[in-house]
């Protein structure tokens, strides 16, 4: 079997037909409170490869991710995950299902040591060394911090940790919330080769980004939001290669955020 930085791979899923959907949302509504977010959103990820979330501050893309993990509530509408209604699922059981999520806010365990941090999200059972080893081949900065205090560390170096703690166990789907807001060119190149492996394996990405040139070079697949819906579904070739069409959906060209 042909090996991905150290652990053994799954055949990649990039040939598969677009229509071997792992996820799909059906007219998902979610209400916060007194405010309606999402209006009806539909969204199909394909199994393998990379899905893009694309639009506008207050689109709602922030709100969809949450409400697939079940941290909010869809108040309307499906969700389906690997065959399997997981609408009204505890949080904890959409975990278990086998979706991983790294929030925006990275949201790490400041008082607990990176190798902590890790272990407890390794709910399988004892951290995989080899798997371990491939996460350091990314991010050395870990392996360097191993024993520090997350709450130590810098925003670049959580960050690494709330990826790691996502990926410390192959996922079927990993949710990732605007991972590169914030960081250093370098730890965004560690990050590109991190997804791009991941992506060799059997864990489908779907990932909330505003680097446009990030998700251009790693993206399979895109949505585009706008006001709690999707207004445009295609592969990110053809709204990279399209000016016009980045203008009518997002009001400017993915050339000119660099």
């Amino acid at each position: 079997m042909r090996r991905v930085g150290g652990f053994p791979a799954h055949a990649s899923n990039h040939t598969q037909p677009a229509t071997d959907a792992l996820l799909t949302l059906s007219g998902v509504h979610t209400h916060i409170g007194q405010y309606h977010i999402l209006h009806g959103v539909d969204l199909v990820v394909p199994r393998g490869g990379l899905s893009v979330l694309l639009g506008r501050n207050g689109a709602g893309k922030t709100t969809t991710l949450r409400t697939i993990m079940g941290l909010w509530k869809a108040s309307a509408g499906s969700i389906t995950f690997d065959g399997r209604d997981i609408t009204r699922l505890a949080t904890p059981d959409i975990a278990r299902a086998g979706i991983a999520y790294v929030p925006e806010s990275m949201a790490v365990f400041s008082g607990l040591t990176v190798r902590e941090n890790l272990h407890l999200a390794a709910i399988g059972g004892p951290m995989d060394a080899a798997r371990l080893d491939w996460i350091f081949g990314f991010f050395p900065a870990l392996k360097k911090f191993w024993n520090y205090p997350a709450g130590n560390l810098s925003g670049g170096q959580k960050q690494m940790v709330a990826i790691a703690r996502a990926i410390v166990e192959p996922k079927k789907l990993l949710l990732v919330d605007e991972p590169t807001k914030g960081l250093a060119p370098a730890i965004i190149q560690s990050l590109i080769a991190a997804f791009r492996e991941l992506k060799e394996t059997d864990t489908t990405i779907v990932l909330v980004e505003q680097n446009f040139n990030f998700v251009r070079s790693l993206g399979d697949t895109v949505s585009v939001m706008d006001d709690g819906r999707v207004a445009h579904a295609g592969t990110m070739s053809a709204l990279a290669n399209d000016d016009k069409l980045q203008q009518r959906l997002l009001g400017l060209s993915l050339d000119s955020h660099q």
